[in-house]
């Protein structure tokens, strides 16, 4: 029961803080300058590891759909099946993952950090608003630089699905001529979609966890746990409410999203 309170409690806080940081954007208080750096801070230093991890769960899904299409002597469809599977599902998820960890986690600890040491604190004592002035701007470096980051791992995952599908023998020409012919618009709708919403998640879940840490050390650690528990539930979560949705969709409307 007092676990359930603390959800809950916890999840409200969420909502409310992303409601303010969204009413002091639209009072034009957020800190353009700040927000750049904060993009450097935690995106452009992702960049590596993004690019790195797109190139592999391209190639992971170019193998695994193709030791399924062989059975069926179906290979030349190996490109539109694994980047649509890529886009709409796969590619986002495990990306935001990987992006949880390495900027959630970072953007927790840090604000974890400053908490913990009373410096938000001496913030409020000069008669400034930490959510204005530390808060928000890492709420949209995080949400830019998350989305900024997933777009780019997608288009590295179908690369390394087109570099990958020559080492299993299957030509390179041919596997990009079949996306066309299963991956539609809406695939790129959905997968843009989704990986806004994974921005927002992880900035917010991130944000909240690092200010409202408590404790010293320990709590600074117990935080970034949290984030990191909580990121991946939610991902996992909004996931299957947007495919879901989607999928209402496509039968409402006879939308075709493959």
């Amino acid at each position: 029961m007092e676990n359930s309170r603390k959800w809950v409690k916890s999840f409200g806080g969420m909502i409310l803080l992303f409601l303010q940081c969204l009413s002091l954007t639209f009072k034009g208080k957020t800190r353009w300058k700040e927000v750049i750096e904060q993009i450097f801070q935690v995106g452009v230093r992702s960049l590596g590891m993004t690019i790195t991890a797109g190139l592999f769960v391209g190639a992971i899904m170019a193998l695994q759909i193709d030791i399924q299409l062989k059975d069926f002597g179906a290979e030349s469809f190996l490109g539109g099946l694994s980047t649509s599977t890529t886009l709409r599902n796969v590619g986002p998820v495990l990306i935001a993952f990987l992006l949880s960890g390495k900027v959630g986690a970072y953007t927790s600890a840090e604000l974890g950090t400053m908490e913990v040491t009373e410096q938000l604190n001496a913030i409020k004592l000069l008669g400034a608003d930490p959510i204005e002035y530390i808060i928000l701007p890492r709420i949209w470096a995080v949400v830019i630089s998350s989305f900024l980051l997933l777009i780019v791992g997608l288009m590295v995952t179908i690369f390394g699905g087109v570099m990958f599908a020559e080492v299993i023998g299957v030509n390179a020409l041919s596997y990009v001529e079949n996306i066309p012919r299963i991956v539609t618009e809406w695939s790129i709708v959905l997968s843009v979609v989704k990986s806004f919403v994974f921005g927002v998640l992880i900035a917010v879940i991130s944000c909240y966890k690092g200010y409202s840490a408590r404790g010293g050390s320990v709590g600074v650690g117990a935080a970034v746990q949290s984030c990191a528990v909580t990121n991946l539930m939610f991902i996992i979560l909004f996931d299957f409410l947007l495919s879901m949705t989607a999928s209402v969709f496509q039968d409402l409307f006879g939308v075709g999203y493959l």
